[in-house]
């Protein structure tokens, strides 16, 4: 048996199992699926959580992962979620992808590989970069709330409390 993967903030990165993957991805919305499995795109200005202004953290639709602290969104006017850096570098990935004609860089989550968006750096300060995220991708946890856990690993105790 393998050491689970841990990142500096508490959370075990392990990829889910087939088995456990196939119950996560049995309760996408066929948008969600699109996005997530397909690399899709939701169309701009139509993400539940463009507007979402409130304290807490964006975590992975498919496995519940923190990938997003509030505090970092900003208003890019560009029609997704956008945010200057990661909860955890450790926690998204870049994957440099070539669709389209373009050259950009996937942001998919670390422990599900599940796509997110992309990342650009044209952002604010102080990293400069532009997380530009699909709104389905996300599942948003108000502060206090308890993180999903569907993979049953005790994330929603790894930080405690996590603030915004």
């Amino acid at each position: 048996m393998t050491t689970p993967a841990v990142s500096p903030t508490g959370f075990d990165l392990t990829p889910p199992t087939d088995a456990e993957r196939a119950e996560l991805e049995a309760g996408l919305t066929r948008e969600e699926a699109d996005v997530l499995l397909h690399h899709g795109t939701e169309a701009p200005f139509c993400g539940g959580l463009l507007d979402n202004k409130e304290n807490g953290v964006y975590c992975c639709r498919l496995c519940g992962l923190p990938l997003f602290r509030a505090k970092t969104k900003f208003e890019s006017g560009t029609g997704w979620p956008s945010f200057w850096a990661p909860f955890d570098e450790s926690h998204v990935v870049g994957v440099r992808d070539t669709s389209y004609g373009m050259v950009r860089i996937e942001t998919r989550c670390a422990r599900c590989d599940s796509h997110q968006g992309h990342v650009f750096p044209d952002g604010p300060p102080p990293t400069r970069l532009r997380y530009c995220i699909n709104s389905v991708s996300l599942a948003f946890v108000a502060d206090g709330e308890p993180l999903p856990d569907p993979l049953r690993r005790g994330d929603d105790l790894a930080m405690a409390p996590l603030g915004s």
